[in-house]
């Protein structure tokens, strides 16, 4: 079996889960990230199920299990995810949530038509749905979460990717990890962190603004809102991605972002740190797909391109620390 092809067994099991319903075969769903993705048509609904690969642990980006809890646990809140209809707790597991349509556009990043007003607008809606995550009571929602991550561990946990990085691969990188181990800020109350906050992990309402669901919660945490946050602004500005990135007219600046997410609230303490920090992140990232292709683990030639976002990241890391 491919990863291509739904598996009988797993067909089976999808079908027992509408007991007296029409069920259609599983197609392959273009863009899923973690695990298996496919797109089911159940009478006149379409459903989206997400499984655990054959012979794959339910660990990290495959655990689907802990995405349908983070999904069943917002329904209701005023963060708009798509609604969990089944879930089958038998390994290798899978769930089944609605198909909501929508765009997922990255403005500097994708090939896209998207009108410069329009991705303005899907920008400054995104840091307000994210302070809506943000603004969830953690306490209250039935997660099963681990402790929250506290910057020092973020910071360590990312080194630790940093430097399997070949030196040459990262100019500045060693220096960067110690600029950061230096001045790590104390930690904020703890919110629900989605881990890949962005516009391209946001279906917006075709040709609108509004944001029709928040998706790809692989990397859910319970943690520090700024972490969240810097991640989000990287992606707002395309000489963040030499080689990689558009240029892209209209889109908000930082200080416009950080405004539409405060929405008159108290300033974010030490977010510089966390802007460098997101950096870093991206640059081991970058560094270690890179290396993996240079190692012949896997053949991907795209990975060439990688280099100056990789130096571009330390640097201005490096700058938003200052002297």
């Amino acid at each position: 079996m491919t990863a291509d092809v739904a598996s009988p067994d797993l067909a089976d099991r999808v079908v027992s889960a509408f007991p007296g319903r029409r069920v259609g075969p599983l197609e392959t769903l273009a863009g899923g990230h973690s695990g298996l993705t496919y797109v089911v048509r159940v009478e006149e609904r379409k459903y989206v199920v997400k499984a655990v690969p054959q012979a794959e642990r339910p660990v990290g980006r495959n655990d689907m299990l802990r995405q349908a809890r983070v999904l069943q646990a917002l329904a209701g809140t005023a963060v708009p995810v798509p609604e969990v209809v089944a879930v089958d707790e038998r390994q290798p597991a899978w769930f089944a949530m609605e198909f909501v349509s929508g765009e997922a556009v990255e403005p500097v990043l994708d090939e896209h038509d998207l009108d410069p007003g329009l991705a303005r607008a899907r920008m400054l809606e995104a840091a307000r749905v994210l302070r809506r995550l943000h603004d969830v009571d953690v306490s209250s929602l039935p997660l099963d979460a681990p402790p929250p991550r506290e910057a020092t561990a973020e910071l360590e946990q990312w080194s630790r990717t940093m430097r399997a990085v070949p030196a040459e691969l990262r100019p500045g990188g060693e220096d960067l990890l110690h600029r950061l181990a230096r001045a790590v800020p104390d930690d904020l109350p703890p919110v629900l962190v989605h881990g890949d906050f962005r516009l391209g992990n946001i279906l917006c309402r075709e040709r609108a603004p509004e944001a029709a669901a928040v998706v790809d919660w692989e990397i859910w945490s319970v943690g520090d809102p700024r972490a969240d946050f810097g991640w989000f602004l990287l992606f707002a500005d395309h000489r963040n991605f030499p080689a990689l990135g558009r240029e892209f007219p209209g889109l908000p600046a930082e200080t416009e972002l950080l405004d539409a997410y405060l929405a008159g609230a108290v300033p974010l303490p030490d977010l510089d740190w966390f802007r460098a920090l997101t950096r870093m992140k991206m640059a081991a990232i970058m560094g270690h797909n890179l290396r993996r292709h240079r190692e012949g683990r896997i053949h991907d030639p795209d990975q060439e391109r990688l280099p100056p976002t990789i130096e571009a990241m330390i640097r201005t890391a490096h700058d938003i620390l200052g002297t």
